[in-house]
């Protein structure tokens, strides 16, 4: 690779990378069409699955970085399909818990399963070394991108 290609290549590495995401939340969406879930559905219920049963609705908003009234909207569509309920906390009533159904964790089964396929799908053919340096490429990206943030924030 010549110097210019390289120039060109870690000025778009961050755009490649986005338009990556996309295409991948674009085949979880297809992978994700025959259990009646979308990007939308499927990213709560997986960060609800991995943040515990019992945890505040605007703590999930917050890990999913979206803003309350949209999460609200999508819980409703959730609850009605009974895959996770909504209950008041105790300590403050104004506070919403959130926990997964029994049929809401069946879900969350199948889609990890999917998830996992597809990834064992897409990797097959990547050395463990490869596998290694780009997991920690990202990492260090993930703390860079951080740490500009909470500067940008002031």
């Amino acid at each position: 690779m010549t110097t210019a290609n390289a120039k060109v290549d870690k000025e778009n590495l961050l755009y490649r990378m986005g338009f990556l995401t996309r295409r991948w939340r674009q085949v979880l969406d297809g992978a994700f069409q025959s259990l009646g879930v979308t990007d939308a559905a499927w990213r709560p219920l997986l960060h609800l699955h991995h943040m515990g049963d019992g945890i505040r609705q605007k703590d999930l908003a917050a890990s999913l970085g979206i803003e309350g009234p949209t999460l609200t909207r999508i819980l409703d569509q959730l609850i009605a399909k009974g895959l996770v309920e909504r209950s008041e906390d105790a300590s403050d009533r104004r506070a919403k818990l959130l926990t997964l159904t029994p049929k809401g964790r069946t879900m969350v089964t199948e889609i990890t399963g999917k998830v996992s396929a597809l990834e064992h799908e897409l990797l097959d053919g990547f050395s463990e070394p490869e596998i290694s340096q780009i997991s920690a490429f990202i990492e260090r990206l993930e703390h860079r991108l951080q740490e500009t943030r909470s500067r940008l924030k002031g």
